[in-house]
Formats: C-alpha cells, sequence, structure tokens
C-alpha cells in the first residue's frame, strides 16, 4: 500500500479472506493531521486494524482507514505506571519496547502481531485465572470525532462513562492514542501436558486453571487435551496462591497448538524462563503469520458454567472435528467494560479455529450456540457467529448505554456501518 493518505486498491480484505469489505476505498494517512482531514471531509469512514477479525464488524460503505503508516509511539510515564502507545502499532512493537525498559504488560494474546486499538475495541483477551482482557488496561483514548477533532477521554476525567468508551466497536470514532497500564518486567516459563482427559479438565477445572499465571487446553473434543501452564518466575506481591495441580509428566518436545505441525513459529516451551512477551502468547513475534487458511469463533462463557459447557461440547464432539482444526480453552477475569463479554462475571472462553469453509462451519457453530447461549455464553464481537447482530447486543446489559453515547459522540454516523447499526438500533 502507499504511504500516503490517498485511496488503495479494493478489493480490501480481513486477514483471513473470509470477508471482503464494502468500502469504497482504504486511505492510509502518514500524520494525525491527514487522518483527521479525510475524517473531516468523508460521509463515512471507519478504521481497519491488523484484519484479524473475521466478520463485518470493521467494514463500512464510506472509506477504511489504517494507521500502520502513522509515526511509531511508545511513550512510558515512570510515575504513572502507564505506557502511551499509537493506535496502529501492533502488540508485539509495544512489548519489545516496554521489556527494553523493564516495564511489561499484564497479558497479551495468543498473537502478538495484533494491533492495539483493534484488540481493545472488540475486547481480545489472553488468559489466567486474575487476568482481564487486553481493553482493561486503557486508562485513556485519543481519537478523531466525526469533525475532524482530537478528543482525550480518560477513567480519570469520566469514570462513569468510560468504561463504555473502551470496548466501541469503532463507532465513537478512529483511535489514535491509547494509555495502557504497565507493571515490571517479570520472566515466564511454560510447560505443556499433553493426554489430559477432557473429563479431568472437566472435574478438576479450577484446580487446572488456577495453577499457574496463564493457562490454555487445546482439544477436538473428542480426544484428549495438551494443557500450556504459563508461569512466573516470580509471582506478583500479595497473589493468592496457586493450586497444586502438576499434570502428568511434561512433553519433553515442543508442541504446536494444532497436532501433527511443527512448533517452530511457537514461543519457547520446557521450562525454560524467558521475558514475558516471548512466552504469553504461543507464537513468536518475529514469525510473521500467513493469511490465515481458517476461520474463527469465540464463546465467552459464566465461569461457573465451564463443567456443564465441557459437556455439551463433548456431546457435539463427533459434529466439530470434521471442521475443526482447533479448540483452545482458557480464562478471563471480570472486569467493567460495558461491551466487553467479561462485563462482570469471570469468564471461561471456548476459541475454535475451523477449516475455511463457512458453508460447512456456520451450521456447527448454530449448534453450539444453541447449546452454549443457556448456559450464559456471549459471542466475541470480531469472530463469526450464527446470531444476528442486534442478539448479540441484547446480551449486554449496558447496550442501551452505549447507543446513548454514540448517539452523543457521532450523532451523523459518521463511523456507523450496518453491523453496528443493527445490534444497536441506532438507524
Amino acid at each position: 500500500m502507499s504511504s500516503s493518505g490517498h485511496a488503495t486498491g479494493l478489493p480490501a480484505h480481513n486477514w483471513a479472506g473470509n470477508t471482503v469489505f464494502t468500502a469504497t476505498g482504504v486511505r492510509r494517512p502518514a500524520s494525525v493531521e491527514e487522518l483527521q482531514h479525510i475524517v473531516a471531509s468523508s460521509r463515512r469512514v471507519r478504521a481497519l486494524g491488523s484484519g484479524h477479525s473475521f466478520n463485518r464488524v470493521a467494514d463500512t460503505a464510506g472509506e477504511l482507514v489504517r494507521l500502520d503508516a502513522l509515526p511509531p509511539l511508545v511513550e512510558i510515564d515512570e510515575a504513572a505506571s502507564a505506557v502511551t502507545v499509537g493506535a496502529g502499532m501492533r502488540y508485539g512493537e509495544v512489548a519489545t519496547v516496554l521489556h527494553e525498559s523493564g516495564h511489561a504488560l499484564a497479558n497479551l494474546a495468543s498473537l502478538p502481531h495484533i494491533s492495539v486499538a483493534g484488540c481493545c475495541a472488540t475486547a481480545t483477551h489472553g488468559s489466567g485465572d486474575a487476568e482481564q482482557c487486553l481493553a482493561a488496561a486503557v486508562t485513556s483514548l485519543e481519537l478523531v470525532g466525526p469533525d475532524g477533532e482530537l478528543t482525550t477521554l480518560s477513567r480519570e476525567s469520566d469514570p462513569e462513562r468510560f468504561p463504555g468508551a473502551v470496548v466501541a466497536l469503532g463507532a465513537l470514532g478512529i483511535v489514535t492514542r491509547l494509555t495502557l497500564r504497565v507493571e515490571p518486567d517479570f520472566e515466564v516459563s511454560q510447560h505443556v501436558y499433553t493426554g489430559v482427559p477432557l473429563t479431568e479438565v472437566a472435574d478438576r477445572f479450577d484446580e487446572i486453571f488456577g495453577c499457574a499465571y496463564s493457562v490454555s487446553a487445546f482439544t477436538d473434543y473428542l480426544g484428549d487435551a495438551r494443557v500450556w501452564l504459563k508461569r512466573r518466575t516470580a509471582e506478583r506481591p500479595g497473589t493468592r496462591a496457586r493450586t497444586r495441580w502438576e499434570g502428568v509428566t511434561p512433553a519433553g518436545a515442543a508442541h504446536h497448538p494444532i497436532p501433527g505441525i511443527p512448533a517452530t513459529h511457537c514461543t519457547r516451551q520446557l521450562g525454560v524462563p524467558g521475558p514475558w512477551h516471548e512466552r504469553l502468547p504461543h507464537f513468536r513475534p518475529d514469525f510473521t503469520p500467513s493469511n490465515g487458511d481458517e476461520v474463527q469463533s469465540e464463546l465467552l462463557l459464566p465461569r461457573a458454567s465451564a463443567a456443564e459447557a465441557l459437556e455439551a461440547l463433548r456431546a457435539l464432539g463427533q459434529r466439530i472435528a470434521p471442521v475443526l482444526q482447533i479448540s483452545e480453552i482458557r480464562t478471563v477475569a471480570a472486569d467493567d467494560l460495558w461491551l466487553s463479554p467479561f462485563f462482570q462475571r469471570d469468564c471461561v472462553a471456548f476459541h475454535f479455529t475451523w477449516v475455511k469453509d463457512q458453508d460447512a462451519v456456520l451450521p456447527v457453530i448454530a449448534a453450539l450456540e444453541e447449546r452454549l447461549l443457556p448456559l450464559g455464553a456471549r459471542p466475541h464481537w470480531g469472530k463469526l457467529t450464527a446470531m444476528e447482530p442486534e442478539s448479540v447486543a441484547a446480551l449486554y446489559r449496558r447496550a442501551g448505554d452505549f447507543r446513548e453515547l454514540v448517539r452523543e459522540h457521532d450523532p451523523d454516523g459518521v463511523f456507523a456501518n450496518p453491523f453496528v447499526d443493527r445490534a444497536f438500533a441506532l438507524r
């Protein structure tokens, strides 16, 4: 793409190529001022991050704007234990600078290649009983409003409404900067335990997922699970004691989450300690993922529903497995963000990486949702679901408050799109 703000060639599509956007063009401004001009002169415009969503949450009938050509920004505020980053930056880029300065983020997603603003806008998460989604670290946002003017929103200045502005699906404006909480740098080691029966995962769920800082279980719901344990070499002061689950003998060789694929691009395992940003993700920062030959969905349920949900998924195993590459089970702590699936509830997350055949996959997703929605499931905002957008939004108690926030910040719908409009009955 050109580094100018001029429109680039179409069609534009997401990372997996399963969604071709309807935008009239894609802009790539080289400065915030250029971005402001684009927004001020647009009837409809939306930001496109690293393209790791699998639906039309980022689409627009107007122009898309990519922020990866903006000047890189990582400003650390030692006194506030915070870092301000450019919205177009990716987590891997930010993490490297933080580590070099002796700082860390509390958690990361499985891929460090995704944009900070896009992750936060859709409540993307890592794993850990005590760890919230990535957006929960945000303490302030700078964004371009519909008139092209810059606005700053912060938890300090507006604590009542700020929780509605972080996971905002791009509907309030185009974010240019985010300020995130940081902590002192730390090291993590990871072991993989293979051959863990799914019945043990269900029966000893709290014990297994409470035995390390970050825990993931991978399975196809027909065979056993492989459990990833990521342990801090020194726990935070004041954290509760870990449970004692140790699995069986840890694997003697590195593993990829998907059986049969070499672990070449995975972060180092076998208990070797390393910096947080080189262990918390499953994949190395220097590995550039290809355009994914996959589609994804994810359901987030109340933590107390974990065993019942696992039983339901095992019952559907014969239907799931033929179109599944792998499923990952994680835990995420509650937060106060209005549109976060973890709003006021600790959750278990069931993530599904499917074969790239939506016609075959969507009926299976519908079957999963039929079984898990009664248990309190909410779909991830950026992934596939068989539900209509308005049905997803109806699962959020603060959806009406978010609707009013959007109308206040963007009364003419400059940042509108059909996905968000339908979800929140905006037009």
